[in-house]
């Protein structure tokens, strides 16, 4: 295994582990946004939201 290989190894497990952490995140904010609500708003609303709650 040459210094290639490894190379290519490291950065193939940097890739994986990045895309794995994207796909979590994105499966818990889908799954957050089902019909119950637990007080926290989504990362795209600021506290300019909170009185306009009847959306």
């Amino acid at each position: 295994m040459n210094q290639s290989d490894v190379l290519f190894l490291v950065v193939f497990l940097i890739l994986l582990s990045s895309l794995t952490v994207f796909v979590v995140q994105f499966a818990r904010s889908r799954r957050g946004r089902g019909g119950s609500d637990d007080g926290r708003a989504g990362w795209w609303e600021g506290p300019w939201d909170d009185d306009d709650k009847s959306r």
